[in-house]
């Protein structure tokens, strides 16, 4: 009767551990907010409201690599940023409706909260993702490239 015992608390305890197990890699495998340009993906934030993309990565100390921020539009359009209050140096993509770069401004450098100017493609655009100054050239991103988005 012990034998039994053990082997039915031997047989629970393997399968609470298999059931933990896949749990746990079920939660490592969801997706994240990604925005992609070929094999270089950046985990994003996403700014989608209007008070959201006010405050933008203002006031931000740092911006960690392999990170951004996606500003989602309603509708295309043309869509001057600033660098108003942002700390850290910036490279901002702005893309169409089909996800094609139609803009780049590398190296956008800060800006405190005096006279800003205005960052402005003179493009169409949908939506805009900002990353650290360097990661668009690092990736070999141009206008034209294409980036695919993996949104929760």
């Amino acid at each position: 009767m012990n034998q039994k015992r053990l082997a039915v608390a031997l047989a629970a305890i393997l399968l609470i551990s298999a059931a933990i197990i896949l749990a746990v890699s079920q939660d490592a495998g969801k997706s994240q907010n990604r925005v992609c340009f070929r094999e270089n993906c950046f985990q994003v934030e996403l700014a989608l409201t209007p008070e959201q993309q006010a405050q933008g990565l203002m006031f931000r100390q740092n911006l960690d690599p392999g990170k951004g921020m996606l500003f989602a539009f309603p509708e295309e359009g043309v869509y001057p940023f600033w660098m108003k209050d942002t700390l850290i140096p910036l490279d901002m993509i702005w893309m169409d409706s089909n996800k094609t770069v139609v803009f780049i401004k590398k190296d956008a450098e800060p800006c405190g909260s005096g006279d800003c100017p205005l960052i402005n493609p003179g493009k169409k655009a949908k939506y805009v993702l900002e990353v650290n100054a360097g990661a668009a050239e690092k990736i070999g991103l141009e206008e034209g490239g294409k980036m695919e988005f993996y949104l929760e």
